[in-house]
């Protein structure tokens, strides 16, 4: 039975000494008792209390990590099923394979294409994660040659695909540095995998063919050998397949406490699809449920942008909004004589009035107030999109500094506080804008300060 944090907090040494990574001993044993930290973390606890914590202190699903120079992937770790009941924590890594049979100049582009790709959404660049090389060949020497590469032109995390032992040390011996997630063992070469892996320190990834008690019989394998940094491959490809086997290993993981099938998956959705537009749709179904490493075996801006926005609107904390840093912002070197707009901090809303006002060109002040990340309405109706809350933005950010014509202009959503406002910002005149983004360039053309 798991333990609460208070019962843990009673076993560990009260210290206080923020070794851990958490300012208290409390702190930390409420994020052991939700299975977001590992007990390793503490250095003084005791051997008793290690006996007694071992089943509370591991989170379910064992966090992993790929990387290559200071870029990493990291899975896993997660505590729930469906992330309105608390958030997902660790956003799957999405891959481009590439192979070692494909001409070098294809092989090259590939890469280059992919890894140069990066795209701003709400204030967040997103770019591909890392590549996934399968030695499609056979033979250790082009495995090892493209994999060096690769690496030459895109310093990111690595999947490394092969039956083979051998080539596997000989393309582990171009990434110094480097940790990158072997594929795969199975149970015809797991000895020999589990051996690489541990001597590199290498996570591994473990496949069995659409049988989660073989699955689960390797992993128990694998760690008897010595290895505990695992991602899961339960075989499957299609979509009904894969839907079913990951929700099983989630559940098996989170409600069951299931130690050998507690680790992250990886996926290939281009196994399992008929066309690249399949492929893109399984990619989503696996960001959705519950894919941890999601290798594509295409590569096409037009598809990995609705992708990224995917997995970013389902790994964002549903109970914290992204929201940007309250401010007064500038667009096009405004004078004390241009116009003064306002909205919330919910950064979608910003991003939407910024990209109006910047399409308009005319120089521009923008105060982003303070609504904990909602929305105009939303904000209103809670009361942190109002007049005091406005006017108290205006004082804090000394606009009066800035502004010479004392006028300020609302969200027309919210023109049911111009008179407050005006009572609230004495000597300041405010003026009622648009109620949708769309239409601040055409009210800022008839802007006269």
């Amino acid at each position: 039975m798991a333990l609460s944090g208070l019962e843990i907090y009673k076993l560990l040494p009260k210290t206080n000494c923020k070794e851990c990574g958490f300012p208290t001993c409390l702190a930390f044993a409420m994020k052991l008792a939700a299975k977001q930290a590992e007990l390793v973390a503490c250095p003084y606890v005791s051997e008793e209390a290690k006996v007694a914590l071992a089943a509370a202190a591991a989170p379910p699903i064992r966090l992993v990590t790929i990387s290559s120079d200071g870029r990493k992937i990291e899975v896993g770790n997660e505590t729930v099923m469906f992330r309105h009941e608390k958030t997902f924590y660790h956003e799957p890594g999405l891959l481009v394979r590439v192979k070692d049979t494909q001409p070098l100049e294809e092989f090259e582009g590939i890469v280059t294409k992919a890894a140069s790709y990066s795209v701003e959404r709400v204030g967040m660049e997103l770019s591909v994660g890392g590549f996934a090389v399968e030695n499609a060949s056979g033979d250790p020497a082009l495995f090892a040659e493209r994999v060096g590469a690769l690496r030459a032109i895109a310093n990111l995390p690595l999947v490394l695909i092969s039956e083979s032992p051998a080539a596997m040390e000989a393309a582990i011996a171009r990434l110094q540095g480097a940790v990158p997630l072997l594929y795969a063992a199975d149970q015809d070469n797991w000895q020999a995998m589990a051996e690489l892996a541990k001597k590199h320190k290498l996570p591994l990834a473990v496949r069995a063919e659409s049988d989660l008690t073989a699955l689960a019989n390797l992993v128990e394998q694998v760690k008897g050998a010595g290895v505990e940094d695992i991602v899961l491959d339960p075989g499957a490809r299609g979509p009904v397949d894969t839907l079913i086997s990951l929700t099983q290993l989630r559940r098996l993981a989170l409600k069951k406490n299931f130690r050998l099938l507690g680790y992250p998956v990886i996926t290939f959705p281009g196994e399992g699809a008929a066309s690249e537009a399949e492929e893109m749709v399984l990619a989503a179904q696996h960001i959705a449920k519950y894919g941890g490493l999601i290798v594509l075996d295409h590569f096409d801006p037009a598809s990995m942008y609705p992708l990224l926005t995917l997995r970013l609107n389902i790994y964002t904390d549903p109970q914290k909004p992204i929201q940007m840093e309250p401010g007064i912002y500038e667009f096009s070197e405004p004078t004390p004589d241009s116009p003064l707009l306002t909205t919330t901090n919910f950064s979608l809303t910003y991003f939407s009035v910024a990209g109006e006002v910047e399409s308009a060109g005319k120089p521009c002040w923008l105060l982003v107030c303070d609504s904990e990340g909602m929305s105009v309405l939303t904000a209103w109706a809670a009361g942190n999109f109002d007049a005091e809350v406005i006017t108290k933005m205006v004082k804090q950010f000394n606009v009066a500094d800035r502004v010479a014509h004392r006028k300020i202009v609302i969200p027309g959503l919210v023109a049911v506080i111009s008179g407050e406002l005006e009572d609230e910002l004495s000597g300041w005149e405010v003026l009622v804008g648009p109620r949708e983004a769309v239409d601040i360039p055409a009210y800022l053309k008839l802007w006269q300060s």
